[in-house]
């Protein structure tokens, strides 16, 4: 038997501390599945927990609170991915109407087609019994996601491939499609569509290309 090819055991040490490191992702991941399927006012922590096999004393350990957990959830899912795009629009080389095509193309990969689409809808419906989560929310996700669309539409503008537009609004055009999504699509129970009739990814195109039929300088 060669023994250098047999697998290494690691030390019981050494397993329990890779243990300790994966927690608060494993945390996060339950606490997600969790405030999507029940929301957040009746999801308890001890759910939580549980669900990540972890004791209600160890979530506390690295969230002090429900709050603290929900705010990384929304953090590691959604707010934590602007840094990327806002890197990609910085070095994107594409036209303007590549450019809105693949924003519409990249939040469904990363976000609408994940459990994390559920997390505006959780935060609108219960913003108003947790105003400080919401104002959390729209400092963290909303503003930001406002101001890349404006540096996206500016930037056609610019090019003269986007005809003028006033950017308060216009963010709409590109937001509402998504928004869409977001409400019908992580949940079945709520969906108002026909799964064997709809197609997200083809609700995606058609969507960007009608925000674009609207967007665009046109030919004189």
């Amino acid at each position: 038997m060669n023994v250098s090819s047999s697998p290494a055991i690691l030390p019981e040490s050494a397993r329990r501390g890779r243990r300790k490191e994966a927690r608060p992702g494993e945390l996060l991941d339950a606490a997600l599945d969790l405030f999507v399927e029940k929301g957040f006012a009746t999801t308890r922590v001890e759910e939580v927990a549980a669900r990540a096999g972890v004791s209600k004393g160890t979530l506390f350990l690295y969230f002090p609170s429900k709050e603290d957990l929900l705010k990384a959830v929304v953090r590691k899912n959604i707010a934590g991915r602007f840094a990327e795009w806002e890197q990609e629009l910085e070095s994107y080389a594409g036209t303007s109407s590549e450019l809105v095509r693949y924003c519409f193309q990249s939040w469904w990969e990363r976000v609408g087609s994940t459990k994390a689409a559920g997390l505006g809808r959780l935060l609108l419906l219960e913003a108003n019994n947790f105003p400080e989560i919401a104002a959390f929310y729209r400092h963290e996700v909303v503003e930001p996601g406002h101001r890349l669309i404006r540096r996206i539409l500016q930037r056609g503008m610019d090019r003269g491939e986007l005809r003028p537009l006033d950017l308060d609004y216009a963010v709409y055009l590109v937001l509402a499609p998504l928004m869409f999504l977001s409400f019908v699509q992580p949940s079945p129970s709520l969906c108002i569509l026909s799964p064997e009739r709809f197609s997200p990814q083809a609700y995606i195109r058609l969507q960007a290309d009608n925000v674009l039929q609207g967007l665009c300088v046109r030919p004189t």
